[in-house]
């Protein structure tokens, strides 16, 4: 019963969601989704112009647009990046960069993202669905992006939200064969067998004719068999609905105390033991102290020898109380002081049965009850439950994300093509009118007298040229009817429709390569295409990028919740000429005796935000881009190896590998040339040092024959001032001889004078 109310719900929740507002704005997209796909024509239509005998062609306008719009928003692939929240969470969080291209490369992510794109710009919003293929890697499980079809998507009216976070359930319907079913989910066999299919209703875009003058070709319409693969015979078709709902789950955050253990108590009880110790030696002086002051007290005669004794025996109690109390609160303080108090999120139902031990429920300190959103998934086939789902804790975003072309506030946003299907349908129009003009300018119509002419004759002979046409004597010539000129408006409103729909859809002729759009200069050109893509730009900035985020943020919660074992996945980025390389997670940590004891590079317990890498989805000119690379290769920002990796040369990885080998034997070669230039600049240094060398010693030779010159010259100075010294005082002494001769002749003289003075004066 509860199952059937389960199924009755979700079928419910359909007919809600599938209102009048959808239908409107479903035959809309679905209108312009045709239009792109050259179907511009309904049954209706195609009739009138053949019975008018007008051409029933058509000038697509629309698929160029999409093309280039689906170029610029592809034209790179999206990178993500984890930051970390905490210190510990940055190793792990490096590697989801990784991880993601790795889901990427893993679901065919170029073909997936170029489809949601082409949806998003035709049908106004396309999605992605982050799913786990439990099947995968034997068994383990692996991430996969799919593309949902958007027709089959039910939001709840009421989102509000770009990305319907808001949104109280997103609901996916399909009507698939019972066999498709089967081979699905086979461990299902049996419910999918008894499900009814009575009260299906025939309004899925994966089955029903949109209308009676224009079909879907895109999907299998309701008209076309369904047949089993494995019995050749027809199939029964069954509604199928995934229901992804936000619900409310209690959950209890415990908190509890991890009392030490055996070993620990012993280490308690040794240190109280120690402190008693100490404290009882200290009170046992105490009381001798006191023992000795009350003695002497008694011995005064100021107290008695009974208050004496009295005193002692209270003192004696108070120090083992004392004792006691300090040993209580010491062993506590300690208990206190090792214990910790740990927290667990648990269930409602996990904390009843916590609760039920009643060791366990000692230990809780207290018990905090919240309520957590928890993404729920419901899956309904006919009228029969099949099974229902809450994802891990972790995962708290819906694991499918719309990619809108322009959001309206709604869950019904606005495509890129269904502003142009009126200029597209003008366009259509004028051309038929004009070649409908030119094929009766060229094939007249004539008026004649009835019974004037044979009409056979003059139908088939009457366009050729130099034909003869009999004409029944007495009868009235016939008269061609010439068109009416056909006139310049048609030229013009060709013209200015072509030009509001580059004015519309942001698409101009420039940019898709048409020359006569074409700047006469590089730079010019350049400038011509970034003032070109800004509304492309801008629009990849505020719809595409946001939900590319969503997307990398719901990648790394499925990560988290399906990864939970040892893992190693290869890379590989060939773009940047990189060899494939490996990345671990989820590393186990070993203890001596080769028990599990934790984890490194531990992706379930890892915490942080996701982003989209700045700038990784918009277009670039790779002309500009190549132009910039090789200026910064002439700077030496860059080297030659970045350059090739951006560029489309074929076989650019075996350059890289020759170019890799080229500079390891010229940095040999060079290395080899410093070596040598080394050993001639040390020869050079030997023969300068030998040279300076034998200068000195010459130096030194000379200096050793001045000195020694110096000496003799000194001993010959020397010498010949000892022999002058000598010459000279013997001339002193000669000349001092000489002195003295003279004075004595002289004083002689002055005697003999004196003499014959004194002998003429006696006279």
């Amino acid at each position: 019963m509860a199952r059937k109310k389960a199924a009755d719900r979700v079928r419910e929740l359909y007919r809600n969601s599938d209102s009048p507002t959808r239908w409107q704005w479903k035959s809309i997209n679905q209108q312009g989704y045709e239009f792109a796909n050259d179907n511009q024509l309904s049954k209706v239509e195609k009739i009138d112009l053949e019975e008018q005998g007008m051409p029933t062609f058509t000038i697509n306008r629309i698929s160029p647009v999409v093309e280039m719009l689906n170029y610029y928003a592809t034209a790179n692939n999206p990178r993500w990046q984890a930051i970390g929240t905490e210190g510990s969470d940055s190793d792990v969080a490096a590697v989801f960069s990784d991880l993601a291209d790795y889901v990427w490369h893993l679901s065919d992510g170029d073909t997936v993202y170029s489809n949601v794109i082409n949806n998003c710009i035709t049908k106004s919003i396309g999605y992605m669905l982050v799913d786990i293929d439990a099947d995968m890697d034997d068994g383990m499980g692996e991430i996969i992006i799919k593309q949902p079809e958007p027709f089959d998507l039910y939001v709840d009216p009421k989102s509000r939200d770009i990305l319907f976070r808001d949104a109280a359930y997103i609901l996916v319907r399909k009507v698939l064969p019972k066999s498709h079913l089967l081979s699905i989910y086979p461990e299902y066999a049996s419910k999918i067998k008894k499900a009814s299919s009575e009260h299906m209703a025939y309004d899925s875009a994966s089955e029903r004719v949109m209308d009676d003058e224009q079909h879907d070709f895109y999907h299998d319409d309701q008209d076309i068999l369904s047949v089993d693969p494995k019995e050749g015979k027809e199939d029964v078709v069954q509604e199928y609905f995934e229901l992804y709902e936000k619900v409310k789950v209690p959950f209890v955050n415990v908190f509890y105390r991890m009392t030490p253990d055996k070993k620990q108590m012993r280490q308690i009880q040794k240190q109280v033991d120690i402190k008693i110790q100490e404290m009882t030696a200290e009170l046992q002086v105490q009381l001798a102290e006191q023992q000795k002051q009350l003695q002497a007290a008694v011995e005064s005669g100021e107290m008695l020898p009974e208050r004496m004794e009295l005193e002692m025996q209270k003192s004696q109690k108070q120090a083992e109380e004392q004792i006691q109390v300090f040993q209580q609160e010491y062993m506590s303080k300690l208990q206190a002081e090792i214990s910790r108090v740990e927290n667990q999120v648990v269930s409602e139902k996990e904390f009843k049965i916590m609760q039920e031990d009643k060791a366990f429920a000692e230990m809780i300190v207290d018990a905090v009850k919240f309520y957590a959103n928890r993404i729920k998934q419901t899956c309904v086939i006919g009228d029969t439950l099949i099974y229902e789902r809450v994802f891990p804790e972790v995962v708290k975003d819906y694991p499918i994300i719309p990619f809108h072309f322009k959001w309206t506030g709604t869950p019904y946003p606005m495509s890129a093509v269904s502003p142009l299907v009126g200029k597209q349908r003008e366009i259509n129009k004028s051309h038929q009118i004009m070649v409908h003009n030119a094929s009766l300018g060229s094939s007249l119509r004539w008026l004649y007298e009835e019974g004037s002419l044979d009409t056979e004759v003059w139908s088939q002979y009457s366009s050729s040229p130099g034909a003869l046409l009999p004409v029944r004597p007495g009868s009235e010539r016939p008269t061609p009817v010439m068109p009416a000129p056909l006139s310049n408006a048609f030229f013009t409103m060709v013209q200015e429709g072509k030009a509001d729909m580059e004015y519309l859809a942001g698409i101009y002729a420039s940019m898709q390569g048409d020359t006569q759009q074409q700047h006469e200069t590089f730079r010019g050109m350049l400038a011509l295409d970034e003032y070109g893509t800004r509304r492309v730009k801008q629009w990849m900035k505020h719809s595409i990028e946001p939900a590319l985020r969503q997307v990398g943020r719901v990648v790394m919660q499925m990560c988290q919740a399906t990864y939970t074992a040892n893992k190693r996945f290869r890379i590989i980025q060939p773009n940047a000429l990189q060899e494939e390389r490996e990345q671990e997670i989820n590393i186990p940590i070993y203890n001596d005796m080769g028990q599990a004891i934790g984890k490194s590079m531990d992706l379930q317990s890892m915490k942080a935000d996701v982003r989209v890498v700045a700038g990784s989805t918009l277009p670039v000119n790779r002309w500009a881009y190549l132009a910039e690379l090789k200026e910064l290769l002439q700077f030496g920002v860059v080297d030659d190896i970045a350059v090739l990796a951006e560029t489309d040369i074929r076989n650019k990885e075996q350059i890289a590998k020759r170019k890799s080998v080229y500079s390891q034997l010229q940095s040999q070669v060079q290395s080899m040339e410093e070596a040598l230039k080394d050993r001639e600049g040390t020869i050079e240094t030997l023969e300068r040092q030998l040279v300076q060398a034998g200068i000195k010693g010459k130096v030194m030779q000379a200096e050793m024959e001045i000195t020694k010159a110096k000496e003799g010259a000194k001993t010959e100075l020397k010498k010949q001032s000892v022999e002058s010294e000598g010459k000279h005082k013997l001339l002193q002494n000669v000349m001092q001889n000489e002195v003295n001769t003279k004075s004595k002749e002289l004083q002689m003289a002055v005697n003999a004078a004196k003499k014959d003075l004194q002998s003429s004066d006696k006279k």
